[in-house]
């Protein structure tokens, strides 16, 4: 990934999103050869010098401090996971302008024995980790029966973002697809900005473009977001739609990924559809071991 270019189209899309009004400035109308609030506005409202600003929103990010990106984040009204990003991107700028520092990260490809056993006692829940490039590392039992129409018949490793863009399926797994896709998109998107030396990231990237439109159409938009907490309704082809919580926390043994744990509402129709989920898994693992 060119961090120069990277940092000069996030910026510039952050611009395009906002108005002089939302920002506190007067608009004296006349007409706006791009979309949003002028480079001029952002430097105001940033509290730095126009030319700063514009040096800095054509990728050149040298020697620029925390205290700019906070000013910078403020005036285009960044969110928590905006401003990571772009606090990674002026880092990976930074980094690049030294090859020596760059560091290509190792991406685990399995659990400790001790984090797999945690998962697997975790058995009245579907429990899923992942890596930055949305890779399945592990799941448990009740996990991978949630998410079969992802993992069953998937090239190793399976991968979220393939199966979204690229496998018909996913179009009836995820009843709001379309909201899936943008989710993906902005998840990669962040990890791009962590991890810009990643050659497998950057591998799924091209395929995706290459394959994919809508993915190409959605990449181009620079929208990122955090994967914390929030609510997944899948069409599951047995027991059929479950409306599942999520809460995702990182790993500190096994660092890079994330565990993703599932509920259900006690009572409801998605906790009693689990429950069959997870019955009908045990019979099935019962039956091929005898």
């Amino acid at each position: 990934m060119d961090t120069r270019d990277a940092i000069s189209d996030f910026l510039t899309s952050r611009r395009a999103k906002l108005t002089p009004e939302q920002v506190g400035l007067p608009d004296f109308g006349g007409r706006r050869r791009v979309p949003g609030l002028r480079r001029e506005e952002v430097a105001l409202v940033a509290g730095m010098s126009s030319e700063y600003y514009k040096r800095l929103e054509r990728g050149n990010a040298a020697g620029v401090s925390e205290s700019v990106i906070d000013g910078v984040s403020r005036a285009l009204q960044l969110d928590d996971a905006e401003h990571a990003h772009l606090h990674d991107l002026i880092r990976a700028a930074n980094t690049g302008a030294h090859p020596q520092q760059r560091r290509r990260p190792v991406r685990k490809t399995q659990l400790t024995s001790g984090m797999r056993q945690t998962i697997d006692a975790m058995s009245t829940v579907p429990v899923y980790v992942q890596n930055g490039r949305l890779d399945a590392i592990a799941t448990n039992m009740l996990g991978r029966a949630v998410f079969s129409e992802m993992l069953d018949h998937a090239r190793p490793p399976a991968n979220a973002a393939r199966f979204v863009f690229l496998d018909a399926r996913a179009q009836t797994f995820y009843p709001d697809w379309e909201g899936q896709t943008r989710q993906i998109v902005a998840l990669l998107r962040g990890e791009a900005g962590r991890s810009p030396y990643d050659r497998q990231l950057s591998d799924l990237i091209g395929e995706l473009s290459t394959r994919s439109d809508l993915f190409r159409k959605l990449w181009g938009a620079h929208d990122v977001r955090e994967h914390r907490t929030g609510l997944k309704t899948v069409h599951h082809p047995v027991v059929g739609d479950l409306e599942l919580t999520f809460q995702a926390m990182d790993l500190a043994a096994d660092r890079g990924l994330q565990m993703i744990v599932f509920s259900a509402e006690p009572g409801s129709a998605t906790h009693e559809r689990l429950q069959l989920l997870a019955n009908l898994t045990e019979t099935t693992t019962e039956r091929a071991i005898g």
